[in-house]
Order: C-alpha cells, then sequence, then structure tokens
C-alpha cells in the first residue's frame, strides 16, 4: 500500500487548490478560555461532527476547494486533500489532532461519485480532556489582527444568538414512502434470490420516505434534539445533512486507528426483561452473527497492510441505541511509519459490507438493480481530517437530508441468503423513527 506525506510545496492541479486567482492562505490556532457549545458555533449554516461534545463544528468558507476524486485509488485521494491543506501556512500553538486547517464534510455513497470538504474559517475544537481551540483562516498578506476579529465575532454571536427560533420543527406532516412497501418487500425476494443462485453473499438494499412539512425544517432544533436522543452516537451536519450515526468508519489519532463496525439488528424493548431477550436472540443469531461477520473480515483485512499491528475483539457486543440494537465488534491497531492518512484508509474501506454487501462489486450490482433510489450521501462517510492526516469519520447512517420544508429519509438492511423481506421492512420501519421521532415531535 502506498503512503501519503503532505507535500510542502505542491504545484496544485487545477481545481484542487485555492481558489484560482485567490490569496495565499494562513491558519491560526490558538486555545480557548471559554468553553462553547459545537451545536451554537455550526450554527444554521455551518458544519459539525461531534460526539459527547467532543469534535469540531466550523463556520465560513475558506476561499479553498476540495474536491475528492471518485473512483481514484487511496493514495491518489489522500494526496489531493492535503495537496490543498498543505498550501495554507500553520501557526498553531495548541498542536493537538484537528488543530491547524481542517476540512470537514460528508462524501456520496456511491463510491464513483466526486466529493467536496470544506474548509471553514473559522473552526472551534474540544478534546476528550477538555482542551480548546480555536482556528481562524485569513489571507496570507492581511493584518494579523484579522485573526482577532474572526474569533470576537464568533464569541459575540455565540454570547447573543438570535431570538424567535420555533420550539418545534413544524405544527403539520405528511410522510411518504417513495416505493410502495410491497414492492419494496417484492425487491427484496428478487435480491435474496439472486444470493441463492450465488451472485454474491449480502446486499444491503434501503428505502426511502419523505417528509413535506408545513413550514421549513428547523436545522438547529433537529440536531439538538438528535444529540438528546443519542448520545453516544456521533452528530453531524453538512449543509443540509445531518444525523446521529451510531458506526464509527474509521479514525487516526497518529499512528493510531480504530473503526468499529456495526452489522446486525434488532429491535428494542421499553420492558427490560423483553429487551434483554431480543438482544440474546442477536448474538445467537445465525443469520446476524454471519452477516456481521462478513464485515469484521472485510475492515481487518483492508486496515492490516496499513498496520504493525491490528487486533479485534474476540466477541461482537450488543450496542443499543434509543430504537435498535446492533452487533458490533472493534477493531484497533497502529499503523506502520509513516502513518496513512485518514483518507486512504476511508477510501480504501468504503463501502464496507455493512452499507453495501459482498462482494462489493456484486453487491453495488444488486443495488444498482433492486433498490432504485438515488442514496446521496446516506451511508456514505461523513467526517473531517486535518493537514496531518488525522481525522475521525462516520458512516452516514441515521440521517436526513433537509431542504426547507422537506427531508428526505434513509433506511436500509442486509439482505442474506436467508432473509424474510417482512421482517427486513419491519427493521427499516424500526431504523426510519431515529429521525421521525425527532422531526414528527410536537
Amino acid at each position: 500500500m502506498g503512503r501519503v506525506t503532505p507535500p510542502v510545496d505542491p504545484a496544485g492541479a487545477p481545481g484542487t487548490g485555492p481558489v484560482a486567482g485567490g490569496p495565499a492562505l494562513a491558519a491560526r490556532t490558538r486555545r480557548l478560555d471559554v468553553d462553547l457549545d459545537l451545536l451554537a458555533v455550526a450554527g444554521d449554516r455551518g458544519v459539525l461532527f461531534e460526539q459527547g461534545r467532543q469534535g469540531l463544528a466550523g463556520r465560513g468558507r475558506a476561499p479553498v476547494t476540495i474536491e475528492v476524486p471518485r473512483p481514484a485509488s487511496p493514495a491518489e485521494a489522500a494526496a489531493t486533500v492535503h495537496a490543498v491543506l498543505a498550501t495554507i501556512s500553520v501557526d498553531d500553538e495548541v498542536g493537538r489532532p484537528g488543530c491547524g486547517p481542517v476540512a470537514i464534510g460528508a462524501l456520496p455513497f456511491a463510491p464513483d461519485r466526486a466529493g467536496e470538504l470544506v474548509v471553514p474559517e473559522v473552526t472551534v475544537g474540544r478534546a476528550e480532556d477538555g482542551t480548546r481551540w480555536i482556528t481562524t483562516i485569513i489571507a496570507a498578506d492581511a493584518p494579523a489582527e484579522r485573526h482577532d476579529e474572526l474569533v470576537d465575532a464568533l464569541l459575540d454571536d455565540v454570547a447573543d444568538p438570535p431570538t424567535g427560533r420555533p420550539s418545534a420543527t413544524a405544527t403539520d406532516y405528511r410522510v411518504t414512502a417513495t416505493r410502495p412497501a410491497a414492492e419494496w418487500c417484492d425487491a427484496v425476494a428478487s435480491a435474496r434470490d439472486e444470493l441463492r443462485a450465488g451472485t454474491g453473499d449480502k446486499v444491503v438494499l434501503a428505502r426511502e420516505v419523505v417528509v413535506e412539512a408545513g413550514r421549513p425544517i428547523d436545522r438547529q432544533v433537529v440536531l439538538q434534539r438528535l444529540r438528546t436522543a443519542y448520545p453516544a452516537c456521533m452528530v453531524y451536519a453538512v449543509d443540509g445533512f445531518v444525523g446521529a450515526s451510531p458506526e464509527l468508519l474509521v479514525a487516526r489519532t497518529g499512528d493510531l486507528v480504530r473503526s468499529h463496525p456495526m452489522a446486525g439488528t434488532a429491535p428494542r424493548s421499553n420492558d427490560p426483561t423483553t429487551d434483554a431477550r431480543l438482544a440474546a436472540a442477536l448474538l445467537a443469531s445465525t443469520k446476524d452473527r454471519a452477516e456481521h461477520r462478513f464485515t469484521i473480515d472485510m475492515v481487518h483485512d483492508t486496515l492490516l497492510p496499513w498496520c504493525s499491528y491490528l487486533d479485534e475483539e474476540a466477541e461482537p457486543s450488543v450496542v443499543a441505541m434509543a430504537n435498535v440494537q446492533h452487533l458490533a465488534t472493534l477493531v484497533e491497531g497502529r499503523l506502520s511509519a509513516p502513518p496513512a492518512s485518514v483518507i486512504e484508509l476511508l477510501t480504501a474501506l468504503h463501502p464496507t459490507p455493512a452499507v453495501c454487501g459482498a462482494p462489493r462489486s456484486a453487491a453495488l450490482a444488486l443495488i444498482e438493480r433492486f433498490e432504485l433510489l438515488d442514496r446521496g450521501r446516506y451511508a456514505g462517510p461523513v467526517g473531517w481530517v486535518d493537514a496531518t492526516g488525522n481525522g475521525t469519520w462516520a458512516v452516514g447512517l441515521r440521517c436526513a437530508e433537509l431542504d426547507g420544508p422537506t427531508a428526505r429519509l434513509f433506511a436500509g438492511v442486509g439482505v442474506v441468503a436467508d432473509s424474510d423481506p417482512e421482517l427486513e421492512l419491519l427493521e427499516t420501519q424500526a431504523k426510519l423513527q431515529a429521525l421521525l421521532s425527532v422531526l414528527l415531535r410536537p
């Protein structure tokens, strides 16, 4: 496997560096004495990636464009991203992952569709130990005081937020499945029959539901509710794409690498005894354990060539969300020197069998034939990368695409040779509740 060392003075390819004719840029990172709410920092239009109040939030856009080429080799994708970040000079007094210039974004699910990352003009970070920082990006020839002006403007805005926000997202809704349930079940049955005939081992098929509200849906309200309902999840916002993902695709901190893939799902119950029985049945399920194994093997085998050491939990655990519970296995290790960028790693991993199927090429062909929808950024990678290759990326699940009064919601299931279409339909309904319960709350 290739390694990417960010270039010091890249020539840059057309469309990958600072905007044509734009200024050279300078990033400054300083410690932050106040503890800002990252959701407030992101505001209505900024970017957010947060887990347990730790993470990054940004607003504004530095005048650079980062288009992630796809299809591309992991090394090519990483080189493109880091060539842009390397053009920004850095004055960093904190030195933590996520300091200096960062790129944040959500990439499309389709492996052949290019994506875009945003470099915020102002980024606020918060680490697990409480360390806080703020990064500002200005033209390199601008007065240094411009950094302070950006910091002061952010602090003033967060301290005095706009008034008059609605107390709920809307008062009336219409919810419509874009494909009738019976037709979708027929598609699942057809895909299952293809698997039985030897086409592949697993395919993930998704459903789409559209929510139409009586007024524009308030992104801040949705994110606040997701944060409250799913405190262990990675809450994100990129433009109108919002969600709370339980699944870590890959994270890199220095030479440490982690992935926490999930595959195999069971419903939750309000009764503790029933809930425990459902969890035990999930752990004992031959179907779900086999589906889970496809994903763990792929993640382990994909990361291993970059690692000097890589291990996985001996047995999967059950991770409980508010509405469903999943089988999950932590994979972690150390990267060989020099460590690969997180962009290399996510490009190699995506799409995993958890959101696509196995083998990948066969599963993508079955999705094209039977799913009949444009996933957009649903089930694609969402997260951040800094100039040294650190970053955290989730799988874009439990999500909605917001556009004024409209929200597109998605949920997928893993179809294998012994899948029951009606049970798979029930699983999508349970997963869709994650966002429906947020959007439809009075």
